[in-house]
């Protein structure tokens, strides 16, 4: 019995052992993307930086206004060293039709943004510091009341709107981590 749990106690440390050597190779490789980075970069300064440039239409003024809130949610203003301009489509499809009344049940609406981070003094020439798409889908119910339905939409489109605004901060995080 004591032979057993020698020997137990031997694999357990060996296997801490196993565990700290191979870790600690890696230890310097890590780094959080939102805290300082090797340069001493402050992500949250970077992020204060960016304008984001104001998109066209209610989705557009609700990912605008979401984006503004992730990138500088202290309400201070910096000195603009990147833009952000974003293009964006929006389509809405039925995936399920009432067999009875003929009217649909359930609607998606699908969003795409295309971004670009561009220097301030940039011209048209100039490469982007990030460029990319996102894409979000939001589903919701219909139902016979049109009051219902056009409440129901706008809150999927602000659903779109936020799941847009967030995938954009985390791949422009990533995309100046790396820089």
């Amino acid at each position: 019995m004591r032979q057993t749990k020698d020997l137990r106690n031997r694999v357990a440390a060996l296997r801490l052992l196993a565990v700290v050597g191979l870790a600690l190779p890696l230890a310097g490789c890590f780094q959080p993307v939102y805290g300082p980075g090797l340069g001493g970069a402050d992500m949250r300064a970077t992020f204060k930086s960016i304008k984001v440039e104001p998109v066209p239409g209610r989705l557009g003024h609700y990912m605008t206004e979401e984006l503004r809130f992730l990138l500088n949610g202290t309400g201070e203003e910096s000195a603009p060293k990147y833009r952000l301009v974003i293009e964006f489509a929006q389509a809405s499809q039925t995936p399920l039709i009432d067999t009875v009344t003929g009217r649909a049940s359930a609607n998606t609406l699908y969003a795409r943004a295309d971004y670009k981070l561009l220097p301030v003094n940039a011209n048209s020439t100039t490469t982007p510091a990030a460029q990319g798409f996102v894409v979000s889908l939001a589903d919701y119910d219909r139902v016979s009341n049109r009051f219902a339905n056009v409440r129901a939409a706008r809150d999927a489109e602000i659903r779109n709107a936020k799941a847009l605004a967030e995938q954009i901060r985390t791949r422009l995080a990533a995309d100046l981590a790396g820089k």
